[in-house]
Formats: structure tokens, C-alpha cells, sequence
């Protein structure tokens, strides 16, 4: 009995120091690429000062999911605190105490949305500038116009905590730094007319792809805790199909799907702030890509 104790001691001993060694392992080599400096040339983007411009930013940043992480007053807000995944808290965009931009020039939030890259070159972990960086430069120069003039909100910044399950997501590659991804040297900003219009509706898609994945066929969210749904397949294999333009249009308007249930609260509510010509191109676009499978929630 005491060789069978003894060998299970040693036994428990050798994965305590396996599981150590492997959790070390995970912390460090995360830590390399959360910590990776990037050096990179920006392309300046003209700031325009006109109040047509800032009404553009302002609808621009209330549609394409800033306020999610920033809060409503931009002075920042929570998105997850989870053990696993961690305190994930957007930063404080405005002029105040606490902010990240005070010292922002204009390279500096073309530097932060487009690339996902702080001022002191390390890979912003939550900025989603992997569909940011499809942004024409004049909506890119119309939003940061628009950052720029919303009034000061004094709230200290919470330093973001990489919980251990989102340090293994992100070696694995299931948590993508958006710096890591983007083609910095090669960006090459579209030129795109509002419209309805597939191209359009293609332009705004990208705001989708965070949590629906590139190709649009959905599946667990990146990065979302494990109480977080799957997101929905958009392509025409997936519930869409069922929908009209109408069902679209309410379901974006008021959160209510065609069959009476409530999206999500993970579904952003901004994008219901879209206006008709968005709406009717996203619906165009939807609707002309080809049906693919995806996991279904």
C-alpha cells in the first residue's frame, strides 16, 4: 500500500510540475507577443473640422460598435471580466484624467484604429482594427474628427488583465492581435460611395466579421467568455434565409427577431442605429455571397 501511495505521490508530483512548466510556457510566450513592439510608417489621414465631417464621425462611431467598449460617453467602459479570459476594459477616448489620446497626435489614432497599435508600439488586445483597418480615410478622418470634440469625461483607465484561457486562445490563434494580421505596409484604403449598393453593403460587412468570422458562417465568438452564444451564419445557408429585408431591417431596429425572441445582448445594439441606405446595402450584400456552412449556435 505505501509503494502505491508513494508512486502516486510521485505521480502527482511529475503533472504538478508538468502542468507548471506547461502554464509558464503559456504565460511567457504570450507575454512576447502581447509585449512585441511594432514600428511602423503611418499613412497621415486628413482631420477635417467641418460640421458635415463630425456628424459623419459621430454616426460612424455609434454604428460600428465604439460605444460597446468605450461606453456612451467614451470615458471608457467594462466588456469582460471574466477569470479566464480576464478584465477586458476600453480605454477612456476623451480629453479627461485617465484618458490614453491626450497626448494623441493625429498619426497617433490613425496609428490606434487602423493598425491596433498604441503610441508606445505594442498591439492594442482589444481595439477589433481588424475591421477598422477596411476604413476609407474619409470615414477614418471623420471619426477621429469626431473623437476628438466629444467633451471630457475624467475616469482613471483599468489596465487590461490577460486571463490564462485568452493567453492560450491567443497562442493557439483563436484571439487574434489585431496588430499581428493586418498588413501594415500594404493597406490600401478603399475609396467608397454610400449607397445601395453590394459594394457598400460589402464595405460595411466588415464591422460583422469580429464576431461572425470572416467568412460570415459564424461560431464561437474569439475571445468571448464561455457564457457568450455562437454567433449566427449571415450567408444564405443560415437563418437569413428565412428573412426578409423587413425582418432584417427589425431586427436590427429593435432587437426582436422574425420568431418574437431578443437577440442577444451580445449582439451590439449600435448597429441598429444604421440608417436605411446601410441597412438596405448590408441586407444586398448578405444576400448576394454565397451560402457556406458554419457552426451553428
Amino acid at each position: 500500500m505505501k509503494r502505491v501511495l508513494k508512486f502516486l505521490g510521485y505521480a502527482l508530483g511529475v503533472i504538478v510540475a508538468v502542468l507548471l512548466v506547461a502554464i509558464g510556457s503559456v504565460y511567457a510566450l504570450s507575454n512576447r507577443r502581447l509585449h512585441k513592439s511594432y514600428q511602423i510608417a503611418v499613412k497621415p489621414v486628413l482631420i477635417p473640422t467641418d460640421a458635415a465631417a463630425i456628424a459623419r464621425g459621430n454616426h460612424i462611431a455609434h454604428t460600428r460598435g465604439c460605444i460597446e467598449c468605450h461606453g456612451v460617453d467614451f470615458g471608457g467602459h467594462k466588456v469582460i471580466d471574466d477569470p479566464a479570459i480576464g478584465l477586458m476594459c476600453g480605454p477612456n477616448l476623451t480629453g479627461g484624467q485617465g484618458s490614453v489620446t491626450q497626448t494623441f497626435n493625429d498619426d497617433d489614432w490613425v496609428r490606434a484604429i487602423r493598425h491596433g497599435i498604441a503610441k508606445d508600439g505594442h498591439a492594442l488586445v482589444l481595439m477589433p482594427s481588424l475591421e477598422f483597418s477596411h476604413f476609407s480615410d474619409d470615414d477614418l478622418g471623420a471619426l477621429i474628427a469626431y473623437l476628438k470634440t466629444v467633451p471630457v469625461v475624467n475616469r482613471d483607465r483599468v489596465p487590461i488583465v490577460v486571463g490564462p484561457v485568452a493567453r492560450a486562445l491567443i497562442l493557439a490563434g483563436r484571439i487574434k492581435l489585431a496588430a499581428e494580421h493586418i498588413d501594415h505596409a500594404g493597406l490600401v484604403p478603399p475609396v467608397i460611395i454610400p449607397g445601395v449598393t453590394v459594394e457598400y453593403g460589402h464595405y460595411l460587412s466588415a464591422g460583422c466579421t469580429g464576431c461572425h468570422g470572416e467568412q460570415l458562417v459564424g461560431g464561437k465568438i474569439p475571445g468571448g467568455p464561455p457564457n457568450w452564444p455562437h454567433s449566427r451564419n449571415l450567408t444564405p445557408a443560415g437563418d437569413l434565409a428565412k428573412w426578409t429585408e423587413a425582418d432584417f431591417f427589425n431586427a436590427l431596429k429593435t432587437g426582436i427577431r422574425p420568431d418574437g425572441l431578443k437577440l442577444n445582448p451580445v449582439m451590439p445594439i449600435a448597429f441598429g442605429q444604421m440608417n436605411d441606405t446601410e441597412i438596405k446595402a448590408l441586407w444586398m450584400y448578405l444576400k448576394s455571397i454565397p451560402a457556406a456552412s458554419g457552426e451553428k449556435s
